[in-house]
């Protein structure tokens, strides 16, 4: 495993580490999951690069647009959990509330 990819992947799992524990605010979530994105672009991106294919070139591009639509949509979700809780913490979330 070359270092490069010693990385992408070492910052893949600290994303994914603090999507499952730091679940204290939802901002703080949307980070970094929006992170673990990111480095799946940078992933995919290198790797189209050194294989050489072209016909997996638009996959990253692909991924970066639905990125952007994931994070919009979690910006939304926020503005309205603020506006209906008053607060942005995910313990004052209850489902079983209408």
């Amino acid at each position: 495993m070359s270092p490069l990819q010693l990385v992408m992947s070492s910052a893949f799992l600290v994303g994914l580490m603090g999507f499952t524990v730091r679940r204290t605010h939802f901002l703080s979530t949307l980070l970094c999951l929006e992170g673990m994105m990111l480095t799946l672009y940078l992933m995919l991106s290198l790797w189209s690069l050194q294989s050489g294919a072209i016909s997996y070139s638009m996959v990253p591009v692909l991924v970066l647009a639905f990125s952007a639509c994931e994070a919009s949509a979690g910006l939304a979700l926020l503005v309205a959990m603020i506006r209906t809780h008053g607060t942005g913490h995910l313990k004052s979330l209850n489902l079983l509330q209408c």
